[in-house]
This record gives C-alpha cells, structure tokens and sequence, in this order.
C-alpha cells in the first residue's frame, strides 16, 4: 500500500507497454516508466531516482525477459508490487483490455468499472 500521498509509478518492459497502460489508465498522474530491456546499473538507479519514496508497481511480461528484468528490479526496489500478466500473452502490450483492467484494478492502481 502507499506510503505517502504521492502517485503511484508502474515499471514497465518498453515505450509500447507504457503507451498500452496509459491508453486505459484514467489517473494520468500515475507515472509509467521504462526499463528498456534488461537495466543495467546506471538505468536501475535512474529508476531508483525517479521513483524516490513512491509506490511502485512492477508490470513486465511473463516470460524469461520479463523474469529477468523483475529479478533486478526486486534487488533495488524489495518493497515493489508485483503484477503478472497471464502467460499465454503476448506480454503487456500484446495483453486484452479486460485483463489489463482486472489486473489493474486488483492493484488499486483503477477504480473498478
């Protein structure tokens, strides 16, 4: 749960990621930011930096990328959320609106509809 009032970020995969949450995420004070890939060093703590004290949900795709990408990130970010996306998927972008929505929803990060 937030820690403070500040928004919440959403750490996602790639730009076609964040442009797929931010078509159905009514809050555009939710920040949604990239990994571009596997981050290396630097990108994790230009993350780290971003993020500052904010809640922070890591949304990246169920497969061995998005496995990879969420181990680094759960090594800098311990206290993130997790969301999984089914992993039939064809990752977050390639994700239905009915799913995104219901994981989103049960993450608190949208009202349910």
């Amino acid at each position: 749960m937030e820690t403070n009032d500040a928004k919440p970020v959403i750490i996602v995969e790639g730009k076609n990621d964040r442009i797929r949450l931010r078509e159905l995420l009514q809050d555009d004070e939710i920040s949604i930011l990239c990994t571009y890939g596997t981050p290396g060093t630097g990108r994790i703590e230009e993350i780290k930096n971003e993020v500052g004290d904010r809640m922070v949900y890591i949304f990246t795709d169920n497969d061995r990328s998005g496995a990879r990408i969420r181990g680094a990130l759960r090594e800098a970010l311990p206290d993130a959320e997790h969301i999984y996306t089914h992993k039939g998927y064809a990752g977050v972008e390639g994700t239905p609106n009915e799913y995104l929505i219901e994981r989103l929803e049960k993450a608190g990060l949208m009202e349910k509809q």
